[in-house]
């Protein structure tokens, strides 16, 4: 492969994505749907809230009977009776009267507005007060004041939450206010997480001269977890042709959608994958302009869609945030597959060797709202901290192999406060 067949970014994530089809739908129980994708719109057969309620504790009014009241000059009201969250009251409210109520109970019928409980005269720090004949009213209220309107949130035969849509602890709400006890949603893909070589130990072993821990095979489940996937861990394949293809048989008996495998995939003399990979399925094996990682082995082993990443550990996560997590947020039925972009001022000077580089970076949002971002370090794709540090990865384009400070680039938000943005 010459330098001019190496892919671009683009064009290489555009051919992975041609290889996954959404999943299909399920019904799950609401309990049992955050974090899902939402697999039908989703229409109100109720209004929210379905009545007119009080917003607060206090006293249905008519506003008109406010007029003028202060503290110096209080309005009485003759007390007609109260009611409490659940409970309806029974009559229509007139003029000079009031009715307690109390957070989320009905309006009475008459009643245009709700006073709160400390503009009035009535102890409302004594939990057992008896209900007064009269209540002094020590403020001027308009019409409409501290109540919550039936359907001011929604309207019955609305649309909303569109097929898609993550399910978040909200949208779990708005369904049980809906009354939507069973939620269609998209199932969940299934991952088979593959690690291949000699060298690796599992996390709890001790080192030994030559050995390294696993550290690709925990992270990539992290990372497919995160997006509400499931993670099949199918262990450490040996640099064995027969070990390789016991594990890749073992994704295929738990049926899993996607094989998600580090290292194997360069050109090195004990690299197996490529052999197994080619005999076992269709596989190409590409070199992508882009740092960290370039090695890429992408196709179908078994007609299962396979994506091998890089062996290096940043390496390996900056290629699994570029193609593998587009490729499962397609398979979940997600609408939007890429994070938020922002443009970013880069304060240092930093070099590229022409690939589409991602620079590990701290971006801080300052008062007037622009962000600016620094390197977190050594950008060695050996160098797992330099990504611990990182909030986002900097691009810089394909081409630009000098960057002077106070540039603006492009950067992935990786974990940002989603508040703001």
């Amino acid at each position: 492969m010459t330098k001019a067949d190496f892919l671009p970014v683009q064009e290489a994530l555009a051919k992975v994505l041609a290889l996954f089809q959404t999943l299909p739908t399920e019904t799950v129980p609401l309990d049992q749907s955050a974090g899902r994708i939402l697999a039908e719109d989703v229409i109100a057969n109720d209004s929210l809230p379905p009545f007119d309620n009080s917003g607060m504790d206090g006293y249905a009014l008519k506003a008109a009977d406010t007029s003028g009241a202060n503290d110096r000059n209080p309005v009485s009201l003759r007390v007609i009776g109260e009611v409490a969250a659940g409970s309806v009251f029974d009559g229509t409210l007139r003029r000079g009267e009031a009715v307690r109520i109390m957070t989320g109970a009905p309006i009475p019928d008459g009643a245009d507005a709700v006073i709160r409980i400390e503009d009035t005269g009535e102890n409302y720090g004594d939990s057992q007060r008896p209900l007064p004949d009269l209540v002094s009213i020590k403020a001027e209220v308009g019409p409409a004041n501290a109540i919550r309107y039936a359907g001011s949130d929604l309207r019955a035969g609305q649309k909303i939450l569109s097929a898609g849509r993550k399910i978040r602890p909200q949208e779990v709400g708005v369904l049980a206010s809906l009354g939507v006890p069973q939620v269609p949603v998209y199932r969940r893909p299934k991952v088979g997480i593959l690690a291949t070589g000699d060298e690796l130990i599992p996390v709890e072993e001790e080192l030994v001269p030559g050995k390294i821990r696993n550290s690709n095979g925990y992270a990539q489940a992290a990372q497919i977890e995160a997006l509400g996937a499931e993670a099949i861990r199918l262990g450490v394949a040996k640099d064995t042709p027969e070990d390789l293809r016991d594990k890749l048989q073992a994704g295929i008996d738990a049926n899993v959608d996607l094989f998600i495998s580090s290292a194997g995939v360069s050109v090195g003399v004990y690299d197996v994958v490529t052999d197994v990979l080619q005999k076992g399925g269709n596989i190409n094996f590409w070199k992508v302009r882009m740092r960290p990682g370039k090695p890429l082995a992408v196709g179908l082993y078994g007609g299962i869609p396979y994506l091998g990443l890089p062996g290096n550990p940043v390496s390996a996560m900056v290629s699994f945030e570029r193609f593998a997590r587009p490729a499962i947020l397609k398979m979940a039925g997600a609408k939007n597959l890429d994070r938020p972009t922002r443009t970013v001022i880069f304060r240092e000077p930093i070099r590229s060797d022409g690939r589409e580089t991602y620079v590990r970076a701290i971006i801080k949002r300052h008062p007037d709202g622009s962000l600016t971002a620094i390197s977190t370090g050594d950008q060695g794709s050996h160098v797992m901290t330099s990504l611990v540090k990182a909030n986002g990865l900097v691009i810089i384009p394909e081409g630009m192999r000098e960057v002077p400070p106070d540039t603006e680039l492009q950067a992935i938000m990786t974990d940002w406060p989603n508040e703001v943005f």
